[in-house]
């Protein structure tokens, strides 16, 4: 059975693949690669999350930083994650 991932696992993953990096900045295949996205689906989402202002692209270092509320996003993402798992296990 074919299991798939909602919009929201898909711009997690995003986020979590910009934030993985001890570097500022993740070039745009980096991105595609950790995140476990085709180059059409990257393209979508990539639009999506930068017009949400959730990362910002900085051209001086040719690759993408996540934002405040990027950051913000991701934290809450990864609580709610966690709430899930323990309702689950409970």
């Amino acid at each position: 059975m074919k299991n798939n991932r909602s919009r929201n696992d898909i711009v997690s993953a995003i986020l979590e693949a910009v934030n993985q990096d001890g570097s500022s900045t993740v070039p745009k295949t980096r991105i595609m690669y950790r995140a476990f996205l085709s180059y059409a689906q990257l393209n979508q989402y990539m639009d999506l999350v930068e017009e949400n202002g959730l990362i910002e692209y900085e051209e001086s270092e040719r690759g993408y930083s996540l934002t405040e509320k990027g950051m913000h996003v991701l934290k809450m993402c990864n609580q709610l994650d966690e709430m899930a798992t323990l309702t689950r296990t409970s």
